[in-house]
């Protein structure tokens, strides 16, 4: 249930971000393209991506390391 709630909470802030940029932009600008929601815990996207997900979570230390370095 909490993953549910999270994911509807991302989904309704991406929403009012978008709307957000919506009512500001430059109106002869391209319109942003609307938030796609968020796949939900136990649907056919979630799974597939967590098959290809690599097998830990974040960036490489290395990776940060040379980032933070530089």
């Amino acid at each position: 249930m909490t993953d549910h709630l999270l994911a509807h909470a991302v989904d309704q802030l991406a929403e009012a971000n978008w709307m957000f940029a919506m009512v500001n932009r430059d109106e002869e600008a391209e319109p942003p393209a609307p938030p796609q929601p968020l796949p939900r815990p136990g649907s056919a996207a979630t799974d597939a991506a967590a098959s290809d997900a690599p097998s830990h979570q974040g960036p490489d230390p290395a990776r940060l390391a040379a980032f933070f370095a530089g």
